[in-house]
C-alpha cells in the first residue's frame, strides 16, 4: 500500500478532478510483477494501467489506495478489468467516496476476496482534495503564509523579500503544483508585482485596479473577481461579484470556482485576505523563518479581527512540522476538519 501511494504522488496536480491512485499486483509467490498509476485526467485509471502489463492468470493479488470504479467515464470500469485478468485477491486503502461507486460489491459477487482500510489513515490523506470535492460538495481551500517568528509577513513599508531561504520557496512551487489554481489578491499584485507561475490564476480585484501588464498576467488562464464587469480579454476572465460590507463576496468567490470546476486553490496574499479566507480553509502551509521583526507596525500573516478575550482565538490541529533549510513549515488543520 506505501508503494501504491508513491506512485499515486508521481501524477500530483495531474489528475483533477479524479483522485491519485497507484496500484500493485503481485504473483501467488508476493513477488510484485505489475505497478501502474493515474498518470492524468482522461488517462487510464492505475488498475488498468498497471492489469495491462500482465496476461490473464498472471496476477494474484491487486493492490489500490482507493475502491476501483464500478461506472464507466472517461475510461471502462476497473472492477471489468480486475475480473477478466482473473486477480484473486484485492486490498483496498480507502473505499471511495463517490456515491456511484460500489466496486467492492462488485468484485466480492465474482468471488474475489476483499481486504479494505489498509493504511487507510495515509490513504485519505493523499486524496484529501477528492474527498472534500465529493463529501462537501465544494472546492479544497488551502493558505499558503511565509512569516517571521513574530508571525510578520513584511515590513510597514511592504518590504518582504525574502523572508524565507530558497529551499522553502523551492518547496512552495511544489505545493503550487498540487493544486488546480493559486488565488492572490489586488494588493499583492500591486506592491510585490510576483509572476506566480501556475497554468490557472485568480485574482481578487474589486474595483480593477492591477495593471493587466503585469507579470502575473503573463501566462495561464486568469480569473479576476470584481465588482464592475463581466468579460473576458485575452486569457482572462473577468467575474462579477456581489460585495458586501465593502469586500467581495468570498462566499461567491468559492462556489463559482468550484462551478467552474477549479477544485482545490492555495491562497497566496497578505494577512487582511488571508483571515477574511481563514473560515472556508481546509488547510494550512504556515511556513516560520527564525527571524524577529520586533516592529508591532510589521504586517502580519493574520489580520482580520480584533479580541479581547485569548478564547475568542481560532483553533488548530497541528498535522506535521519540516525543516526546509533554516525556516519550518507548519502544516495544520481547523478544528474539526474530518476526511
Amino acid at each position: 500500500m506505501k508503494k501504491c501511494i508513491e506512485l499515486a504522488k508521481k501524477a500530483e496536480g495531474l489528475t483533477s478532478p479524479n483522485p491519485l491512485v497507484g496500484c500493485v499486483i503481485t504473483d501467488e509467490f508476493d513477488n510484485i510483477i505489475a505497478t501502474g498509476y493515474h498518470h492524468k485526467y482522461g488517462d487510464n485509471h492505475a488498475e488498468r494501467d498497471a492489469l495491462l502489463k500482465i496476461n490473464k492468470g498472471e496476477g494474484e493479488t491487486l493492490y489500490v489506495n482507493l475502491e476501483p470504479c464500478s461506472h464507466f467515464g472517461k475510461t471502462p470500469p476497473c472492477t471489468d478489468i480486475i475480473i477478466e485478468k482473473g486477480i484473486k485477491n484485492v486490498v483496498i486503502g480507502m473505499l471511495d467516496p463517490n456515491p456511484s461507486v460500489s466496486g467492492v460489491d462488485i468484485l466480492k459477487e465474482a468471488g474475489i476476496d476483499v481486504t479494505t482500510g489498509i493504511l487507510e489513515d495515509e490513504c485519505k490523506k493523499l486524496n484529501e482534495v477528492f474527498i472534500t470535492n465529493m463529501r462537501d460538495k465544494k472546492t479544497f481551500i488551502a493558505i499558503k503564509t511565509a512569516a517571521t517568528l513574530d508571525g510578520k509577513i513584511a515590513t510597514s513599508t511592504g518590504s518582504s523579500k525574502w523572508i524565507t531561504s530558497e529551499k522553502a520557496r523551492e518547496e512552495v512551487r511544489k505545493i503550487r503544483n498540487k493544486y488546480d489554481a493559486i488565488m492572490t489578491s489586488s494588493t499583492t499584485v500591486i506592491a510585490d508585482n510576483p509572476t506566480m507561475e501556475h497554468r490557472k490564476k485568480i485574482i481578487i480585484d474589486r474595483e480593477l485596479k492591477t495593471n493587466l501588464n503585469s507579470k502575473i498576467y503573463q501566462q495561464g488562464e486568469i480569473f479576476i473577481f470584481n465588482e464592475k464587469t463581466e468579460n473576458r480579454s485575452r486569457n482572462i476572465n473577468f467575474i462579477k461579484t456581489p460585495v458586501k460590507d465593502g469586500k467581495i463576496s468570498l462566499e461567491f468567490v468559492f462556489e463559482k470556482l468550484y462551478q467552474l470546476g477549479i477544485m482545490s486553490i492555495l491562497i497566496e496574499c497578505g494577512g487582511k485576505l488571508n483571515g477574511k479566507a481563514l473560515k472556508y480553509a481546509d488547510k494550512i502551509y504556515h511556513f516560520i523563518a527564525p527571524k524577529i521583526t520586533g516592529d508591532n507596525s510589521c504586517k502580519s500573516c493574520f489580520d482580520y479581527k480584533n479580541i479581547t478575550e485569548i478564547s475568542e482565538c481560532s483553533n488548530y490541529r497541528i498535522d506535521s512540522a519540516e525543516f526546509f533549510g533554516p525556516d519550518i513549515l507548519l502544516t495544520y488543520y481547523p478544528i474539526g476538519k474530518r476526511l
